[in-house]
Formats: C-alpha cells, sequence, structure tokens
C-alpha cells in the first residue's frame, strides 16, 4: 500500500508506517494539499504533489481548518485516493465529519494503529446515537440590554467560553444591526462572511453545518466559532426577519449552544409608517429574540442603567412573551449604589418590574482592560477573575441545568439565605435575655 502523509512533524509516523511495511512515497506538511487544491503553491511543487496523490492509495491527513476543505476532498476523489484524518480536537473530529470523512484518528495515535487502519479500510463514522436529554437544555440564548452599553457583547462573549467548557461546542453570532463589536474587540476580521453570508444561505436553502463551519471564525482554542456581524451599519438590511430566524434554525444543530449578541432597539416605527412588508431595521433583534430558548437581559447596575432596564423590560417581555428570561445586573460596585448595593437593586427591580429571578456580574475593570488590550476574551487572559467566576456561575444556574418537569428551578441569588450562627454568637445573645438562634 502506498501512502501519502501531509502531517506536521511527521518523522515518527512515516518511520512507524514504514516499519509496518506500508510505502510511503512522499510526505509534506498538512497544508500542503489545500494550498495544493487552490492553486495557492508554486507550479512545479504542486504538480509534484498532485502525482503523488494520484498514485497513492490513500492520504493520511492531519485535520484543521487550513488543511481540510471540500476542494481537498474532491481532488481526492477525482484520483480515487482515500483521505485518513488525524484530529487533535473535537473541532477537528467536527470538520471531518461534515467534509464527509471516514471516522477520524486520534494525532496522537500510534504509527502502528495508522498502519492498521490503512490496511482494514476505511472505518464508517459512527452514526450518532439519539439523545434523549433528561434536562433538556436551551439551545439558543439571546443576550439582551437597554440603551446605554450595559454591556451586552461582554456577556455574550464570556458566556459563550463558558458554555464551550467540557467539551461542548458553542456559536458566538453578533446579530447587532446597529453597533457590532464582537470582532472589533475580539480581534476577528469582519471583511469576512460571517452571520450575513449564513444569513444569505439560509434565505437560498443552502446552510447547513458544514457551511456554518467555513465560514465562521474559530475563537483560539476556547471551543467556539464566531459568526461576525456586519463590518458598516449600512448593511442592515441584510438582517432580515426571515433570514436572521432561518440562520438561527441552521444553528440549532450545528452547535451545542448558539449566544446571540442582539441590538437594545425593540421599536417597530416601520410597520407604523407603512403596511407593507419591507426592511425592518430591528428585525434582527427581534427575530432573534423570539427564536430564543432563553433570554439573558443585561441591566447595568447603576441607578441610571436600572431605570433604563424597568422602562425596556415590559417591551421586552411582550416581544419574547413566555420565554424564560433571566436577569443579570452587570457591574455592580457598591459607589454607584452605596450601602448593600445587591440589595437595592434586588428590592427595586422586584418592586417595579416584579423580577425576583436575579444574577450579579462585579465590575472588574482590571480584567476586562487586559482583556480589551489583548484582543481576547476575559475568561483567557484572567480565569481567575470575579467576572469570570461570576459568568461560570451564571451559566452553570440559568443556563445548563435546566430543571425538570415540575422541580424547583435553579435558585438565584435572592433564594440563597445566610446560615444561621451559632456558637458565640447564640451565647451572647442568652446572656442580654434573648433567645438563641
Amino acid at each position: 500500500m502506498r501512502a501519502v502523509v501531509a502531517v506536521d512533524e511527521s518523522g515518527a509516523l512515516v518511520e512507524g508506517l514504514r516499519r509496518e511495511g506500508i510505502e510511503v512515497i512522499a510526505t509534506t506538511t498538512a497544508s500542503a494539499p489545500a494550498y495544493a487544491a487552490s492553486d495557492g503553491m508554486p507550479a512545479a511543487e504542486a504538480e509534484a504533489l498532485l502525482r503523488a496523490l494520484a498514485d497513492a492509495d490513500v492520504l493520511v491527513l492531519e485535520v484543521a481548518r487550513d488543511t481540510l476543505s471540500p476542494t481537498v476532498v474532491a481532488l481526492c476523489d477525482r484520483a480515487g485516493t482515500r483521505v485518513v484524518p488525524l484530529v487533535a480536537d473535537a473541532a477537528g473530529e467536527r470538520l471531518a465529519a461534515a467534509c464527509g470523512l471516514e471516522a477520524p484518528l486520534p494525532r496522537s495515535t500510534e504509527p502502528w494503529r495508522v498502519a492498521e487502519a490503512l490496511v482494514a479500510g476505511p472505518a464508517a463514522a459512527p452514526e450518532p446515537a439519539p439523545h434523549v436529554d433528561a434536562h433538556p437544555h436551551p439551545r439558543v440564548i439571546a443576550v439582551w440590554g437597554p440603551a446605554g452599553a450595559p454591556g451586552r457583547s461582554t456577556v455574550a462573549t464570556e458566556l459563550a467560553v463558558e458554555l464551550a467548557r467540557g467539551g461542548r461546542h458553542a456559536a458566538l453570532v453578533d446579530a447587532d444591526s446597529h453597533a457590532p463589536s464582537i470582532a472589533l474587540a475580539l480581534g476577528l476580521a469582519d471583511e469576512g462572511p460571517g452571520f450575513a453570508a449564513a444569513c444569505r444561505q439560509a434565505e437560498l436553502g443552502g446552510l447547513d453545518a458544514r457551511e456554518l463551519t467555513r465560514i465562521a471564525v474559530p475563537l483560539g482554542r476556547t471551543g467556539v466559532d464566531v459568526l461576525t456581524g456586519i463590518n458598516r451599519p449600512s448593511r442592515w438590511p441584510e438582517l432580515s426577519e426571515r433570514r436572521v430566524a432561518g440562520a438561527l434554525s441552521a444553528c440549532r444543530e450545528w452547535a451545542d449552544y448558539t449566544v446571540v449578541d442582539v441590538a437594545s432597539s425593540l421599536e417597530r416605527d416601520e410597520e407604523i409608517m407603512s403596511d407593507l412588508d419591507g426592511p425592518r431595521r430591528n428585525a434582527a433583534t427581534i427575530a432573534a429574540l423570539r427564536a430564543a430558548d432563553l433570554v439573558v437581559a443585561v441591566a447595568a447596575a447603576d441607578p441610571l442603567g436600572i431605570a433604563r432596564f424597568l422602562r425596556a423590560h415590559a417591551e421586552l417581555r411582550a416581544t419574547v412573551g413566555a420565554t424564560r428570561i433571566a436577569v443579570v445586573a452587570n457591574r455592580l460596585r457598591p459607589g454607584a449604589l452605596g450601602i448593600d448595593a445587591r440589595g437595592q437593586v434586588r428590592r427595586t427591580l422586584d418592586r417595579f418590574g416584579g423580577i425576583e429571578d436575579l444574577w450579579f456580574l462585579p465590575l472588574d475593570p482590571r480584567s476586562a482592560d487586559a482583556a480589551l488590550l489583548s484582543s481576547q476574551t476575559v475568561a483567557e487572559v484572567a480565569p481567575k477573575s470575579p467576572l469570570t467566576l461570576a459568568v461560570r456561575r451564571l451559566a452553570g444556574e440559568a443556563v445548563v441545568p435546566a430543571p425538570e418537569p415540575g422541580a424547583a428551578p435553579a435558585q438565584p441569588e435572592r433564594a440563597r439565605r445566610r446560615p444561621r450562627r451559632r456558637g458565640r454568637d447564640a451565647r451572647e445573645s442568652s446572656r442580654v435575655g434573648a433567645p438563641a438562634a
């Protein structure tokens, strides 16, 4: 059997395959087949590699976003060359499955096991077993907040990173039609296709997991794929209500969790001015909120931010109907609210908005500034910062463990009672004649 090995640092693998009787006729870097298929390398080198692929029985390929594409698979199919994928993580497995390859082998597989797989023939990718989730979780989470920059994009980004922990696949979508900012904050190129391209493909009926994987941008090693927003606010007509709804429906089948950052405006002034079916500036926000299984409503934890939130909360509830809303008080600090800042926010939202379930995120300027300076998430630059730990608690209590039917919901901070003190406090109270706790 003749093989071409396209793996970075492949010395040990090539030597081991040859010891097992595999004839390795060519070795190259992992990205070389992709460059050759897309005319991205010198003609002589490309011709030599293509000739080797045509003569080989199998291509051992290290799978990554820049090494595997439908063009590479089509090239090998025309040559009758089998592709054996080697993957290093779950993202590589998803990419191999999206391109229709056989069951991949881990990148760390011993050479003799790789040789056995080559001799044994193609192994079909395992069919996903029907998944019965006893604790159904929300697949699409929309992060909304009123006007005034309460921190919607930061909360959406950090929440997506936390939801991607444990090998889960999370998608972060920038559907803000007024001021998209996720690509700028994370140092991602916003000239690419992004969410607008996903919306166009959804309208044409060609949006699937493979296409979403192609147009998304991976966020480092966090396990999050980002669909960047429009790079100019004037492109907002591309995010129509029907397109956004179709794109988010495809995201449900692509990612375990899809976190959508939306704009603050919920007005539908265009419908008042005209009853014609035309573009709506806030259609993306309204479509995302209606498609969401959970809405994370972000309020700035200061007097002005709470007042703005209460005024907009009724309109939010009218828009989403019975969809569950998790309210988050962001950037909590005593300086803006005085003593017992949490208690004041909690009582105000309960009295004027009937909001009892509430989560708090602290003001953490040092970690936020470090993340902005390095164009990374707070979880990456400060994994133990107060903000990261608070977002992790929010993800663990409000998103991941959905309660069983009839069971009590996750308890936010309002329901947590400080345990009664015993010992010294009880003895001191008994001395002054009061009953001991």
